[in-house]
């Protein structure tokens, strides 16, 4: 009988989507998603819910859609539409590729957690797979024991009673935990009051939903630069505190149609939080829409901070590292994965900018930015790191924690960046039409082109190779899924049906 997985193959297209791994849902493992939470602790989230768990805040996931009727995902999502043309009005999943992109996106934003046995796997369903299904559950239950128990986790378990579980496919346990009992351990019922399962960083926050599809051409209709458009202006104007963009492109600059959407959730004082993009999705630099000012950047750290060598892009626009790798979230239809990416970072920070909003009510979207920003855990080099921008989150402290005086100098605004280089574009494509006569300039004869001015010196490489780059990069804006990216879908073990793969 063999245990041994086989991981699934990515699938080649124009983006590579999460890493996700799907999870049982048998009444053990709710527990065990909670504690493949990490983040909730290391960074201070469950300090900060002593103050607030985000009620009154409204978060906008832009991205594949959400099922709302996931059990940890019930009653947050208070609104949506599709911006694709093959999704629905609800703002659920769009039957394309990376489905469920969106649905664990939201997870980690503003679950609600489930109780233990919501939505766990009947017994039954374990006798209708085969041997092959079978193993692979079990290995992807293994699995979960590993990462809930760490490597030692065979020292933990009992495992004459997880032999058995194998042997007869009939769980032993009933609401007794599956590790060994402590014989010090206190008997007290330290049952989270939250429930089990997956649990978002602010689960009383509410979350609308906007659906794309991010392929280029789109089957249904729009491309991705309209949708995207589309979907920040309209999450604007449904009431959206903050907007949560998990996605992003291999270019730093973004097309001129997304400049007044943009600039639309800046004048109306909403914060923008965006993915800085995966390494193994190519993407090596971050890209747009991170590269947008006043954006708040999100990289990517394992549990022990260390940079993700697959899951995060660096460079300037960086402004805060959080989780995102290992992470555990919400698959449509009522399924658990692990995965990986900035995806997972960048909502993890959403949720603690709703937590700031709902403690300081008062706050700007730049204030709010600068005290999830300055309360950071240092990490990096000193100033702002490529890397980690200015350091790795701390919600306890961006909640409640004592900050330097805001100064709106230290955050540029895209306002600015308008007037400056738009305008410049703008004038640079007038200048040939009129010469003013006080310029003093004659023009050539007609038909005769002017000199043009010498260059006092030859330009280096680095002087044309990146607006060249910038230029071809520019004809290829196809936005993709930066979320998650790396080993993708195994098997959907909640129905015991083969996973589906995404690429």
């Amino acid at each position: 009988m063999s245990r041994r997985r086989t991981p699934a193959r990515l699938l080649g297209l124009t983006a590579a989507a999460a890493l996700t791994l799907p999870l049982a849902a048998a009444p053990a493992q709710a527990e065990l998603h909670r504690e493949m939470q990490f983040w909730l602790d290391d960074y201070g989230v469950t300090d900060a819910w002593e103050t607030t768990e985000g009620e009154g805040v409204t978060i906008a996931v832009i991205d594949t859609g959400i099922d709302g009727d996931h059990p940890t995902l019930e009653s947050a999502v208070v609104g949506g539409t599709d911006f694709s043309g093959g999704g629905s009005s609800s703002g659920t999943p769009v039957e394309q590729a990376a489905t469920e992109h969106g649905t664990l996106v939201a997870s980690l934003a503003a679950g609600r957690g489930t109780d233990p046995d919501q939505g766990a796997v009947s017994e039954d369903l374990f006798d209708e797979m085969d041997d092959e299904e079978w193993d692979d559950w079990f290995e992807s239950f293994e699995a979960d024991l590993e990462d809930a128990y760490g490597d030692e986790w065979e020292d933990e378990i009992d495992q004459d009673a997880l032999d058995e579980f194998y042997e007869t496919r009939e769980f032993p346990l009933d609401d007794e935990e599956l590790a060994e009992p402590d014989e010090d351990e206190d008997d007290e019922d330290e049952t989270d009051p939250r429930g089990a399962g997956v649990i978002g960083v602010a689960p009383g926050a509410d979350i609308l939903s906007a659906s794309l599809v991010l392929e280029d051409p789109n089957p249904y209709g729009p491309g991705t630069e309209e949708q995207i458009a589309e979907a920040v202006t309209w999450a604007v104007d449904q009431g959206a505190d903050i907007i949560n963009m998990s996605i992003g492109s291999g270019v730093q600059d973004w097309p001129e149609s997304w400049d007044e959407a943009f600039l639309h959730a800046e004048e109306q004082d909403v914060l923008v939080v965006a993915a800085a993009g995966n390494r193994a999705a190519g993407h090596f630099s971050v890209g747009a829409p991170a590269t947008i000012p006043g954006v708040l950047t999100v990289a990517g750290v394992d549990e022990g901070r260390s940079i993700s060598e697959d899951s995060s892009s660096q460079g300037i626009a960086v402004d805060l590292a959080a989780a995102s790798e290992p992470l555990v979230g919400a698959m449509p239809d009522g399924g658990y994965a692990r995965w990986e990416g900035t995806s997972g970072a960048a909502p993890i920070v959403s949720g603690a900018a709703a937590l700031v909003m709902a403690a300081h009510p008062d706050l700007s979207a730049r204030e709010v930015k600068h005290r999830l920003v300055s309360t950071a855990d240092s990490e990096g080099s000193s100033g702002v790191d490529p890397e980690y921008g200015h350091g790795v989150l701390n919600a306890a402290e961006a909640v409640s924690g004592s900050v330097p005086e805001f100064s709106p100098d230290d955050y540029p605004t895209l306002e600015d960046w308008i007037r400056v280089h738009r305008r410049a574009d703008d004038d640079g494509a007038d200048a040939h039409e009129d010469i003013p006569e006080e310029a003093g300039v004659e023009a050539g004869p007609e038909g005769e082109p002017r000199d043009m001015p010498q260059a006092a010196e030859v330009r280096g490489a680095q002087d044309w190779a990146g607006p060249v780059a910038l230029g071809i990069g520019g004809l290829l804006v196809v936005l993709m899924l930066t979320g998650g990216v790396v080993h993708l879908i195994s098997r959907r073990s909640r129905r015991g049906e083969d996973a589906s793969e995404t690429g």
